[in-house]
Order: structure tokens, then sequence, then C-alpha cells
């Protein structure tokens, strides 16, 4: 059974489950990750997510 975590927004990691509204929502077609979900996540992934809460720290600059 999933906890949640008022406090901060997150859910313990890894996920059992997405749920739609709270980890991810759909623009266009295309899954868009939300920052609760990058919160459970715990770090930036480097795909510069619109989400993310780790100030895209792992984003590799555009050449």
């Amino acid at each position: 059974m999933r906890e949640d975590n008022e406090t901060d927004g997150t859910d313990p990691w890894p996920l059992d489950e997405l749920i739609e509204g709270r980890h991810y929502y759909w623009e266009d077609g295309l899954m868009v990750f939300t920052e609760c979900y990058h919160r459970s996540r715990g770090n930036c992934c480097g795909s510069a997510c619109r989400h993310c809460p780790f100030d895209h720290i792992n984003v590799k600059p555009v050449r």
C-alpha cells in the first residue's frame, strides 16, 4: 500500500504504481511527470523535464 508524505510531496521510491494527476498528466499525447514524481525519484534524470525540482543539474548543455 502506498504511503503519502504530505509534508514534502513525495511518495516512497520505487513507486508501486504511477497515479495520473499525482505523478503525471497527459499533454498533447505526451506523458508529463509532475514535481511529486521527480521529488519521489530523488534526483535529476538529465532529460530537461518541465517540472524538475533539481534545477536540471544533470542536463547536458546543447552544443
